[in-house]
């Protein structure tokens, strides 16, 4: 079995497969778009990609991607807590000032956005495609720059964590979605803690009300809605698609009433997954 990630190695993704997954083949992609069309060309059988996170939000390339270019099942749902930490060269031996420049991905960046506001003024700030393309980066250079990413990345580009934990809230998480037509080869060597299912809703044009009873739709059955999105459909200005996560399977009754119920309001409606969540100790 391979399990394709966005890489290179030293990602927050890559953490994630390692900790997810046993010894299976892992191969890394550059880019999310790489991954997820991987996953549909059958060059792997699982990709792992990252959602949202707690800080920074929604990872807009991976929703923009599944929802416009690929539909692929997702199969489950990975979360894991996230450490952020200031790598350099193991000879680098100056102060926080002599930092020139600090690479890291976008969103790492702005998760660090007060540590660095506050303690690298002067460093320009450079964005790289992942965390670990920054350490690598970091690992070539002789210069006097840094990296923002995980002790993984550190251990994989032979850096020295120069500051631990400069990330600006401590409860930071990323979501990654496990996607794979084969369902059955995914096993995840932890215990899942809940369910969830992930619907796509399209309105009908220029109805008033008409999110008002989507969201009742859900309510009066009690289906416990832990996240609603709203994402442009490309079509023009003020056109959006929705995409809700219920906190429960899929079942025979309550999903197929909300979808009968919606359908006849206009709206057009789609299962994306149904799948279970686990949560990570790292």
């Amino acid at each position: 079995m391979s399990i394709g990630y966005l890489g290179p190695k030293g990602t927050f993704t890559k953490l994630a497969v390692d900790t997810a997954f046993n010894g299976e083949n892992k191969q890394s992609f550059d880019t999310i778009p790489e991954c997820i069309d991987a996953v549909e060309q059958n060059k792997i059988d699982i990709g792992v990609v990252p959602l949202e996170n707690a800080i920074e939000g929604t990872v807009q390339l991976t929703v923009d991607y599944l929802i416009h270019q690929v539909r692929l099942p997702v199969a489950a749902e990975i979360v894991v807590p996230i450490q952020q930490h200031l790598l350099v060269r193991p000879d680098f031996n100056g102060e926080l000032s002599d930092i020139e420049e600090v690479h890291s991905h976008s969103h790492a960046i702005a998760q660090c956005h007060q540590y660095i506001h506050q303690n690298l003024t002067d460093a320009g700030i450079r964005f790289t495609t992942s965390t670990g393309k920054a350490a690598e980066i970091v690992g070539e250079s002789s210069a006097p720059i840094a990296a923002i990413g995980n002790r993984l990345a550190a251990s994989e580009y032979g850096l020295q964590i120069l500051k631990e934990n400069i990330h600006d809230y401590s409860n930071n998480h990323t979501r990654f979605l496990v996607l794979s037509k084969k369902r059955e080869l995914v096993h995840i060597k932890h215990s899942s803690e809940l369910d969830k299912t992930t619907v796509l809703i399209t309105l009908p044009s220029d109805q008033a009300g008409a999110l008002h009873q989507v969201l009742s739709a859900f309510a009066w059955r009690k289906m416990n809605l832990s996240k609603i999105e709203s994402r442009p459909m490309k079509t023009g200005l003020g056109n959006y698609f929705f995409i809700i996560d219920v906190n429960q399977p899929y079942d025979d009754v309550l999903f197929p009433g909300v979808k009968g119920e919606l359908e006849a309001l206009g709206c057009n409606v789609t299962i994306l997954g149904t799948y279970p969540v686990y949560h990570m100790n790292i």
